[in-house]
């Protein structure tokens, strides 16, 4: 019996961490065969080049697309969507695989999902159901309804997506990839040595013995054209306080020039002699820092998902996580210097919370690759409304 064959898109540096449990899982599993293509920012060294990360873990990249288009706004995010489905057209034609798998809600899944979609391969989705602000939930929520077998992370997440017209047998609550990192990462929790040297980045290397924070900060795409102003809040803040801070850069999203050029602009006239900016971590690394820290900021999912089964207070700045189930472990705070100055200052007092389960238990990677090597490769919604 021949195995079946598992086309997974990478097409971005969080999304590599949202799935690598479940890559490695597939891998290993006797009756898959683990297709791994990495596609659009992924590729790109500005962004960190996350292939450099997947191919030093042992992972073979099938094929590589490069989609993006320079430019990070509005229309070049289209464009690189349209470019992305093209290629990713191409690539399915030629892998054949019997099931694609989808991940979470960038501009990029949606490539992925439409072409599987109208190539007639069943298509997989991890992380569906879940409700946030910005254009990510549109594309979540159309991943969705394009995907035939859905791969959640909670049960609320599961009620969602059952109550979008999708057959209860098709959803399955598996945890999310990333809580499985995150396991891994804190059983031995120790940050390295020689941090600064192994991963470069721009500013000083910090002494993190007294005490850090960690900042993630997105543009969002709905509100793209105040994503200078809105970083700049947070620099403010961050400078106010004068705290070691590990500051990790922004994603490719419609905004991220102007958040980038709002904290090169910031440095070149404050200096921010305590913050230490890096591109790209590796996973197990990335959140050993964060586990380690008094405090995540920003607006990343990490805050949220990772950050609640890790215990890290974190500070939610703005609206791109609006609507997330989360735990306790997040205050929300908006575009304002002294809110955030002020959330900082509290959470990073609190100390390490109890972990929350709400987003999974730290097995999600291989009940993934069971439900895939079980799962119908028959193509029928049978949507029920």
């Amino acid at each position: 019996m021949s195995k079946r064959k598992i086309c997974v898109a990478v097409t971005a540096r969080p999304s590599y961490a949202r799935i690598r449990s479940a890559l490695a899982a597939i891998r290993d599993h006797a009756d898959l065969e683990l297709q791994l293509v990495a596609a659009a920012s992924a590729l790109l060294d500005r962004y960190g080049n996350a292939v450099d990360v997947i191919r030093h873990e042992g992972f073979e990249v099938d094929r590589r697309v490069y989609s993006i288009l320079e430019g990070e706004n509005l229309v070049t995010t289209a464009k690189s969507t349209g470019i992305g489905l093209s290629e990713m057209a191409g690539v399915i034609n030629d892998l054949a695989p019997d099931i694609v798998v989808s991940v979470a809600d960038r501009f990029e899944t949606m490539a992925t999902a439409v072409a599987a979609a109208y190539m007639n391969v069943p298509l997989a989705h991890v992380q569906g159901g879940e409700i946030t602000g910005s254009i990510d939930e549109k594309v979540r929520h159309a991943v969705t309804k394009l995907a035939d077998l859905h791969l959640v992370a909670s049960e609320r997440a599961a009620e969602r997506v059952i109550r979008m017209g999708e057959r209860p047998e098709s959803v399955h609550v598996t945890g999310c990839p990333s809580i499985d990192v995150a396991k891994t990462a804190i059983r031995d929790p120790r940050i390295e040595e020689d941090l600064f040297e192994a991963y470069g980045g721009v500013g000083p290397a910090l002494d993190l013995d007294k005490g850090y924070i960690v900042v993630m900060q997105h543009p969002v795409s709905t509100e793209y054209a105040a994503s200078r102003a809105h970083i700049e809040e947070t620099l403010h803040a961050v400078a106010r306080l004068g705290l070691p801070t590990l500051w990790f850069w922004p994603n490719v999203d419609a905004g991220s020039d102007g958040t980038s050029k709002g904290i090169r602009v910031f440095r070149e006239q404050h200096g921010l002699p305590h913050v230490h900016f890096f591109k790209n971590l590796p996973p197990e690394p990335f959140l050993r820092l964060v586990y380690n820290s008094l405090c995540i900021v920003g607006n990343s999912s990490v805050a949220i998902r990772e950050c609640s089964y890790l215990g890290v207070p974190a500070v939610n700045i703005g609206s791109r996580q609006t609507g997330r189930d989360r735990g306790r472990n997040v205050v929300d705070v908006n575009y304002d210097r002294d809110e955030i100055a002020a959330a900082i200052r509290r959470q990073a007092s609190r100390g390490r919370l109890a972990p929350d389960l709400l987003y999974g238990d730290g097995c999600a990677g291989e009940r993934i690759a069971e439900v895939l090597k079980n799962a119908p490769l028959t193509i029928e919604k049978r949507l029920t409304y």
